[in-house]
């Protein structure tokens, strides 16, 4: 692993086996998380007072903090469980000693918890760390989620969590309301989570690239003409 300083001078990794940085480094590793994951789900996720969310994949745990960060920043009393699937255990065990921004400065002891045992618990948040495939650990849900954060490498990088057979078990958990963002505007992605079953928007952000969100239901977004698309490109949804 290499660090990296990304634009708005917060860290990531580089990671050789999949020849990817966890981050959009010209986005910026904070950026990218409070902008294109915590603060769209939370615009357009269901309002109620406890959020079940799924975060593909941990990594450096930017998405989780993230959302932690946000809900105190905006004072808001909703609580959360977070699961969190990641391959990578030694990344994990290891997080204790990562440079993050100054933002997660009071949450030293959610991460160190993270790091030892994989899990923290309080009053208002739950996170679950479980170790392993995340296509297996999807199937193991139970429960209903309201917001996927969809943040795996690149489709290029890691295929298996971008195919129609992945999405498909990703629309069986969510709820009727639910949310998934993601960085990816790849039209074999679109093209996927269309034939899963989602609704497929598209979302800009002010100084960033463009995002995708994804509902079983009518956002106030731009909502992606799939077929049309399809007629003008040569793209096929991913499958496995």
């Amino acid at each position: 692993m290499i660090k990296v300083q990304t634009k708005d001078s917060s860290f990531t990794l580089y990671n050789k086996e999949f020849d990817e940085c966890y981050h959009n480094v010209k986005d910026g590793a904070l950026s990218e998380s409070l902008k294109k994951h915590v603060e769209p789900a939370f615009l357009f996720a269901p309002k109620k007072g406890k959020l079940t969310i799924l975060d593909i994949c941990f990594g450096l745990g930017y998405n989780t903090l993230s959302t932690i960060y946000y809900l105190k920043t905006n004072r808001l009393n909703t609580k959360l469980e977070i699961i969190s699937p990641e391959l990578d255990k030694d990344l994990i065990e290891n997080l204790i000693d990562f440079e993050y921004p100054k933002e997660f400065t009071p949450f030293k002891n959610i991460i160190k918890s993270i790091s030892k045992d994989n899990f923290y618990e309080d009053e208002n948040i739950k996170i679950d760390v479980k170790i392993g495939n995340a296509r297996e650990v999807i199937k193991r849900i139970d429960k209903k989620v309201d917001i996927v954060y969809q943040d795996p490498f690149s489709p290029k990088k890691n295929r298996s969590l971008w195919t129609v057979e992945y999405f498909k078990d990703i629309f069986d958990i969510i709820d009727k309301d639910g949310i998934l963002t993601t960085y990816s505007i790849a039209a074999p992605v679109r093209f996927a989570l269309y034939e899963s079953g989602f609704r497929v928007y598209e979302r800009e952000i002010e100084g960033l690239k463009k995002e995708t969100i994804a509902s079983k239901r009518t956002l106030p977004l731009k909502e992606i003409d799939i077929e049309e698309k399809r007629k003008r490109s040569n793209s096929k949804a991913l499958r496995d």
